[in-house]
Formats: C-alpha cells, sequence, structure tokens
C-alpha cells in the first residue's frame, strides 16, 4: 500500500457469498498557502487590508474603449505584471487568465513553504476552476480570421482559450503530475474546484493540491453579453457605489477578474515539515437548483441544503458558526434568496450571525469569485476582522440580516462558511475551522 493513504480492507457477508470492500478512512485537510491577484491588491495581505478599510476596486474600464457599452465599470486588476515569472517570449500566448491563476500560485506555494522536489509529484495535484477561459483570445483571433483569412488564425488559439490551461499551466510551472482539471460551474467554479480538492485529499487520492479559481473576461463579448443579459449594475458615475449587495438600490452586480489559490494539504504531510497551518477545511456542500439556467430557485432549498451538507460534513452546530461570507452579488434575486436559504437553515440564530459580501468591494470575479473569497474568510479568521458590506445605505426589508454595513467589525471567529453560486443552478458551501491541532 502507498505510504500516506489511509485505506483497510473489511469484509461484508450476505446471503450466498462473500463480497470484499475497501473503507477509506477519513484524513484531515488543512490551508498551508494563499495567494491573491485581485482589483484590490495582488497579494492575500494587500487585498485583505483593503476589504478591512472599505476601499472598492472598482472604477470605468481601461482595458477597451466600452462607452457603448450600457455599463461601462468594471473591477480590474492594476499594476500587474507577469514577466517575472513568465518569460517574455511566451507573454503573448499566455492569456491573461492563465497569467492570473499562475502569480496566485506562485504566492501560494511561497507562502506554504513547500518544496516539490521532496514529494512525489503523482501525490500532489492541481484543480483551479474557470468559468470561460480566454474570451480576449476568441474576439483577438476572429478578428485575423476577417481580416486575413483562416490561414493566419494562430495555432495558439485553442491552448489560449480553453478553461483547464490554468490548471495545465501551474501543474507544468510546479512539474506537478497528480490528478489535475478544472471546475466549470460558472461562478461557483473556485468553490468548487476547493471542495473537489478537498475531497480529493481527505480520501487518500492526493497528499497536495494547489485550487482555487481564475477569470478575465472584461472584453466587449464579456461585458456585451452580461450586459444584455440585464445583470450588471449601470451606475457609472459612480463605480466604486456599484456594487451594493442587500441594499434597496442595488441594480446588478459589477464584473471583475482577478485569480486566487489555496494550497491544501493533508495534515499530517504539514505537519511533518512544519508548515504554516492557516486554517483547516471541514466541510463542503454541493447541490443544484434543478430550476433555471441562470435565475436561483425562488424556495432558496438546494442553497440551504448545500449549507446543510457543509456543516453535518464538518459536525458543527449552527450555533457555532461565527461568520458567513455571502455569494452576495448585488442582484434583486441573488441577494433576498441567499438571505431566505440562510434563515431557512438557521433560523432563529440567523440574525445574530455576521454575514457580509466582499463583492461590495471586488465587484464579481465571476469563476474566481468563490476562490478569492475562501482566501477572505481564512483571513478573518487568521486576522480577527469581519469585513463589511460596503454601501449599504438602504437596507432592503427582504434582506433582513446583519450584513455587517459600511465598516470592518473586530471580532474572534473560529468557524466561517462560504457560500457560492452559478448560473445553471450551481450551489457550493465551504466550511472553514481554525486550526486546533
Amino acid at each position: 500500500m502507498r505510504s500516506g493513504t489511509s485505506l483497510h480492507a473489511g469484509a461484508i457477508k450476505d446471503r450466498k457469498k462473500r463480497v470484499r470492500y475497501t473503507t477509506v478512512m477519513e484524513r484531515r485537510v488543512v490551508v498551508t498557502g494563499t495567494g491573491v491577484i485581485s482589483p484590490v491588491g495582488n497579494d492575500t495581505s494587500t487585498a485583505f487590508e483593503a476589504l478591512t478599510k472599505g476601499s472598492s476596486g472598482i472604477g470605468k474600464i481601461t482595458q477597451f474603449n466600452a462607452s457603448a457599452f450600457d455599463a461601462y465599470i468594471a473591477g480590474e486588476v492594476k499594476n500587474f505584471d507577469p514577466s517575472s515569472y513568465i518569460p517574455f517570449k511566451d507573454l503573448r500566448r499566455t492569456p491573461r487568465f492563465v497569467q492570473f491563476s499562475l502569480g496566485a500560485s506562485i504566492e501560494a506555494v511561497k507562502q506554504s513553504g513547500i518544496d516539490f522536489s521532496k514529494m512525489d509529484p503523482f501525490r500532489v495535484g492541481v484543480i483551479i476552476g474557470s468559468g470561460i477561459g480566454s474570451l480576449q483570445s476568441i474576439e483577438e483571433q476572429y478578428q485575423v480570421y476577417r481580416d486575413k483569412g483562416p490561414s493566419r488564425i494562430s495555432p495558439f488559439l485553442i491552448p489560449m482559450l480553453i478553461t483547464n490551461e490554468a490548471c495545465g499551466h501551474v501543474a507544468i510551472h510546479f512539474k506537478l503530475k497528480g490528478v489535475n482539471f478544472c471546475t466549470v460551474t460558472a461562478c461557483a467554479s473556485g468553490a468548487h474546484a476547493i471542495g473537489e480538492a478537498y475531497k480529493a485529499i481527505k480520501y487518500g487520492e492526493a497528499d497536495v493540491i494547489l485550487t482555487g479559481g481564475t477569470e478575465a473576461s472584461i472584453t466587449h463579448l464579456g461585458v456585451g453579453g452580461f450586459c444584455a443579459l440585464k445583470a450588471l449594475s449601470k451606475r457609472n458615475d459612480q463605480p466604486t457605489k456599484a456594487s451594493r449587495p442587500f441594499d434597496a438600490e442595488r441594480d446588478g452586480f459589477v464584473m471583475s477578474e482577478g485569480a486566487a489559490t489555496l494550497v491544501l494539504e493533508e495534515l499530517e504531510t504539514a505537519k511533518k515539515r512544519n508548515a504554516p497551518i492557516l486554517a483547516e477545511i471541514c466541510g463542503y456542500g454541493a447541490t443544484c437548483d434543478a430550476y433555471h439556467i441562470t435565475a436561483p430557485d425562488p424556495s432558496g432549498e438546494a442553497v440551504a441544503r448545500a449549507i446543510e451538507i457543509a456543516l453535518t460534513q464538518a459536525k458543527v452546530r449552527k450555533e457555532d458558526v461565527g461568520y458567513i461570507n455571502a455569494h452576495g452579488t448585488s442582484t434583486k434575486l441573488n441577494d433576498k434568496i441567499e438571505t431566505a436559504a440562510i434563515k431557512r437553515v438557521f433560523g432563529s440564530i440567523a440574525p445574530k450571525i455576521p454575514v457580509s459580501s466582499t463583492k461590495s468591494m471586488t465587484g464579481h470575479l465571476l469563476g474566481a469569485a468563490g476562490a478569492i473569497e475562501a482566501v477572505f474568510v481564512i483571513m478573518t479568521i487568521l486576522k480577527k476582522v469581519i469585513p463589511p458590506t460596503i454601501n449599504l445605505e438602504h437596507p432592503d426589508p427582504e434582506c433582513d440580516l446583519d450584513y455587517v454595513p459600511n465598516s470592518a467589525r473586530a471580532k474572534e471567529v473560529s468557524t466561517v462558511l462560504s457560500n457560492s453560486l452559478g448560473f445553471g443552478g450551481h450551489n457550493i458551501s465551504l466550511l472553514f475551522k481554525k486550526y486546533k491541532g
């Protein structure tokens, strides 16, 4: 049996014959590193400090002329230079969403202090989600086709646009040969990736996994498509006020970009190398509304069930949850339905649990949202500060929980939830706890 796995065999007896079976012993999974590329900062510490100050990363779009669109504001990554880790000759054929993921992963690995050369590369994996991949590559090469014909389309088009290229590039960079795939579940992609990485380690399929999400879809088609859906805020004259989850005057979400990576590690593996243990991941609930391709189920039943699964899996009492990072998109339907789902699970204690949406400051990172918000809840545990929901100036009567309005709150919390919802009805709830040995 491979060292590091936790398997034992048993036997059961039916009426006619003996049947062999294998039981997997559950292993504990911890977080030993995090990395962030975002509209509010290009490392974890800078980004979280911005949140605690209530600073917004949203402004007018600069990557192209967006003045013709109904919404021309976004949360763009600023002062980003990937040339320190991507050779100049490769930059043009490395799409922006991959560049973000590499940057976040390098930071996470550095914080973790892990030396992959001392590990079996087949026991280290990469699971990184992305909802869209590289729209920019599609747009650019379609224009080449229109202007110059099919013979001039780049041979790198397909490798640049497909969503799995982030996890592929990260694996190549670190020479990691274990489990490797991309979760593609719209705005739940990053959270889905973390949950699947947690399961893979918990049940012995890997010892370490780099996981998270990445997105870079602030393009003509990306912005235009969400405008056509009537999903984006049109508060163009007040960019920093546009994302306002749970506020009665909210009019849509603000599109953003970025990436976040977490190093998940089996506890004993981490302890053997004296790794910095930031938190423990203990629960992962995943459900589907099975209701509508874009609209959430008004009952909130499946969202509530995802939360309940995470709580049950973690063996955590509802009374012990100290903070919930809401999906909180600043759309009319999401905010009230997520509120209803939280009340459905927690009942009379729901108003006592601080709930906030960091999207009020970062905007919505789409496939990377669940990953960066997982980093933020870990930082909430470590720094003992709950980030606020800014721009909550006119409370919606249908959204009546404690949303930590406008100012950060000093509070020690040891058990936190992070919710993520995606088009297609995907619901994810992740539960993290303070590591206590």
